[in-house]
């Protein structure tokens, strides 16, 4: 369901029982108490009430606050972030003053369209900026001044370098599924565009469905003190598991794991198997697929398992599968996923598992794949624990085919702009080449092996925030003198 459709059925004008915050708690609205201007739009919209999250968040936006919100996809939280807009925008500057950072082009295009319902009638201008794409719309609407800039970081990036897109009237950043935007490698890009700000404090606000440590030190780094606000009643901090399962088909199990993995794009995870023999076949397959996995059961030597357990210690081994008792003791830190192959042979084990991580003040998620015969025993264990289980859709091929269209357009878009002259110059020799391949369909499996190969590479060696929060942005430094003809001015 698209943000900006509320419900009356599930959109009561909530009350601090849906949300807690871990700071002094401003006071909540309503439609009525709402700006004129802004309840107008509300209006426009269709809304006689709002979500919990406008009811939440909208006041820390007005009163330009940072804040932290955790809110999942269809919670109403474009409509949070987009209302407070038509107070603190000014729709006689023609200058971008809002900045929203999205992890994918549907999203872009999705914001964009809301902004033009709620934002549209105010005579504020928006332009969702995406890569895959040309250049011309979006130069031509940023050149006519956008208030309100939607876009992925990396198209983002793409016109700051270019001058294209200017952020001196800059007056509010919002990071939207900043989860999401951090498992699409966006990091480098969101930290380079950070050096583009303006030197002043931008009201900055961060929206995730979950804040596991990378986001947390992610939102310190581009945030001044931000207070947190969560709709998972009866939680006041992040120290909290995401209890989700997949259904997966009885046959091909490994291959539904794959795609959750491609999809999750998980951090770290421990992945539980129930007997050695699925150990091996699945950490078989993963490292087939060009993951970095390795087993630990005990069949293997002590010089093996002693390998495998430093590089566990060391946080250098991105997926461990194991069994019950092979994990026993030990201690990953900061672990992001736990993923069950199969369900625990007892309840007990479920509890053993899913809790290697969300550890110490951190965010984990816990996943279990079960097909139509197991669930009954899933369902025993949430029965008896009383725990927050939520299903997933299993991806499609086609759902992740969309992912790592993105993600690869994302990382080439990033190489491109790491290049100088004389290596932009190398490149053009094999324009020819290039448009020969695709003009003959029958050397397209040669475009998608290099174009494999190269996703393979940098998507499993990703470069993720530093262990360290710092509690101020800190401004990017200076490129080499080379570096900076080659990509155009930067701003001054």
């Amino acid at each position: 369901m698209n943000d900006i459709v509320n419900s009356d059925a599930t959109s009561s004008d909530a009350t601090s029982s849906d949300a807690v915050t871990t700071t002094d708690a401003v006071p909540t609205v309503t439609v009525d108490q709402l700006p004129p201007h802004i309840a107008e739009a509300a209006t426009r919209a269709g809304w006689k009430t709002l979500m919990p999250v406008q009811v939440r968040a909208i006041p820390y936006l007005l009163d330009g606050r940072d804040v932290m919100i955790q809110a999942r996809t269809g919670s109403g939280k474009t409509g949070a972030f987009l209302l407070p807009m038509l107070e603190r925008l000014d729709p006689n500057k023609a200058a971008c003053q809002a900045l929203i950072l999205v992890p994918t082009r549907e999203l872009a295009h999705q914001v964009w369209h809301e902004a033009e319902i709620l934002c549209g009638s105010s005579g504020m201008r928006t332009v969702a900026v995406y890569g895959g794409v040309g250049y011309g719309q979006q130069i031509d609407a940023l050149k006519q001044g956008a208030h309100i800039v939607v876009g992925t970081p990396g198209r983002i990036l793409d016109h700051l370098l270019k001058r294209t897109l200017v952020l001196d009237k800059l007056e509010m950043l919002i990071f939207d599924e900043a989860d999401r935007m951090l498992s699409m490698g966006f990091y480098p890009d969101m930290r380079e565009i950070q050096s583009y700000l303006p030197e002043r404090r931008i009201n900055a606000c961060m929206f995730s469905a979950t804040f596991p440590p990378q986001v947390m030190r992610t939102a310190h780094q581009f945030m001044h003190d931000p207070e947190f606000v969560t709709l998972s009643s009866g939680h006041v901090h992040v120290a909290e598991t995401e209890h989700v399962f997949y259904v997966v088909p009885d046959m091909g199990r490994e291959r539904s794991l794959v795609r959750i993995i491609e999809v999750e794009n998980p951090e770290s995870a421990i992945i539980f198997c129930n007997t050695k023999v699925n150990v091996h076949f699945v950490t078989v397959v993963l490292q087939r697929f060009g993951y970095d996995a390795d087993e630990l059961s005990a069949d293997l030597s002590q010089v093996d398992r002693e390998h495998v357990l430093t590089r566990v210690r060391k946080g250098s081994l991105r997926f461990l599968v194991a069994t019950d008792v092979a994990a026993r003791g030990l201690d990953i830190p900061e672990l992001s996923h736990v993923i069950q192959y199969e369900p625990p042979e007892d309840t007990e084990g479920y509890i053993h598992r899913s809790g290697r991580t969300g550890r110490a003040g951190a965010a984990g998620v816990a996943i279990t794949l079960v097909s139509r015969a197991d669930k009954s025993v899933l369902d025993r264990i949430v029965k008896h624990y009383k725990l927050p289980m939520m299903e997933r859709p299993l991806p499609s091929e086609e759902d992740v085919q969309a992912v790592v269209a993105e993600r690869l357009t994302a990382l080439l878009e990033a190489r491109l702009r790491d290049r100088d002259k004389l290596q932009a110059e190398r490149s053009q020799r094999f324009v020819p080449l290039v448009r020969s391949l695709m003009e003959n369909e029958d050397e397209l499996p040669i475009m998608t092996m290099l174009l494999d190969d190269y996703y393979q590479q940098l998507l499993h060696a990703p470069t993720l925030p530093p262990e360290e929060p710092q509690s101020k942005p800190v401004r990017k430094p200076a490129k080499p003198e080379r570096s900076r003809r080659s990509r155009g001015p930067r701003r001054k």
